[in-house]
């Protein structure tokens, strides 16, 4: 997801990280593979390598767990790109979504997955999803242990637990980028503009062409956005 966007970085001097979450990519699973435990996880990530503060970019699952670990170590962030995922307590969950939170029917959905399978489901939302792009998903799912993590991460995400979140993102008093795939299924556009109206000066950039993946779709574009929010904003 973010082999167009590290080069574009480092090319305006950003050394750039992307991290496997656990169970995810090249990074082994750690259960259980809860929202907390992520936030866990990204905790010891960013303490271990002796990060921060950091310019924290996140996307889809990236969004609560990046931004729950952000207002949970005032001063760890400079500045925050939100792309594709939401952070309000209010929120209801999308059909795939309420099916892998249901016991048995989650189960049966994720075994079920095959590696055609996720492509075409992929390639359904996703114009530019590629084969390499597709080798690195379907990592999440070499193995029960990985996807049942799946399930453990979507039954752990109830949206009430981000009440006492309200407003906290605005109180980190940092530069805010919010980039946004138009066309999203799953994360509607709207949320993009209640980050915009909800956070004073920030930015927001809809990318038409692209949808949910939107770092997929529109690898180039997204890149420079980010890029370019970076060098004028953050010092």
């Amino acid at each position: 997801m973010w082999r167009h966007a590290l080069p574009a970085l480092a090319e305006v001097g950003w050394r750039a990280i992307a991290p496997d979450l656990p169970g995810y990519g090249d990074s082994e699973p750690d259960p259980p593979g809860t929202w907390e435990r992520h936030i866990e996880a990204l905790e010891r990530f960013v303490r271990e390598l002796g990060l921060g503060p950091v310019a924290l970019v996140t996307h889809d699952w990236g969004v609560p767990i990046g931004l729950r670990w952000a207002c949970d170590h005032p001063g760890s962030v400079r500045a925050v790109a939100i792309s594709d995922g939401g952070f309000f307590a209010d929120r209801r969950w999308h059909d795939l979504a309420n099916i892998m939170r249901t016991p048995g029917e989650g189960e049966r959905l994720i075994r079920s997955y095959t590696r055609d399978g996720l492509r075409a489901a992929l390639q359904s939302v996703s114009s530019g999803m590629t084969e390499d792009a597709l080798d690195e998903y379907w990592k999440g799912f070499a193995g029960d242990t990985r996807r049942l993590a799946h399930l453990e991460l979507y039954r752990s995400g109830d949206f009430d637990k981000l009440e006492p979140y309200e407003g906290c993102v605005a109180k980190l008093d940092v530069p805010v980028l919010v980039v946004w795939g138009a066309q999203d299924r799953f994360a509607a556009v709207k949320m993009a503009h209640r980050f915009h109206e909800e956070l004073p000066g920030s930015e927001l950039s809809i990318l038409e062409d692209a949808g949910h993946f939107v770092w997929e779709d529109a690898p180039e574009q997204a890149a420079q956005v980010l890029a370019e929010f970076l060098e004028r904003r953050v010092v």
